[in-house]
């Protein structure tokens, strides 16, 4: 269905429109994410739109885990995984939500220490 978005615009619900949605939003270094891009700013955003969550522990006292983890979410925002997730059914990040979230996967930790 067209939707109006916060401009006055009628727009179709597509990956590129939830992607524009995502966009909209300005997001601060060192933000927890707990953002809504519901009715964001944006002719071309779609107005019914969300990000998919992760829920990830923010310490693990195992660190071989803590380290296949932390190279998967890092694989999962690098342009080539990005570019796959709209074969999935997911709108791609925005460029500078993606350096947000390298920024916060940085900071996970294995026994209290940086992940090496």
């Amino acid at each position: 269905a067209l939707i109006r978005n916060s401009a006055g615009e009628f727009v179709e619900p597509t990956l590129e429109t939830v992607t524009a949605a995502a966009a909209g939003v300005v997001l601060a270094p060192g933000t927890d994410f707990r953002v809504s891009i519901t009715n964001a700013d944006g002719a071309r955003s779609y107005p019914i739109a969300s990000y998919t969550w992760l829920l990830v522990k923010t310490d693990n006292p195992d660190g071989a885990k803590a380290r296949a983890l932390r190279d998967f979410l890092d694989w999962m925002i690098t342009p080539e995984a990005q570019k796959l997730a709209a074969d999935l059914g997911y709108a791609p990040l925005p460029d500078d939500v993606s350096a947000l979230v390298r920024e916060r996967i940085r900071s996970l930790k294995t026994g209290g220490r940086p992940i090496t």
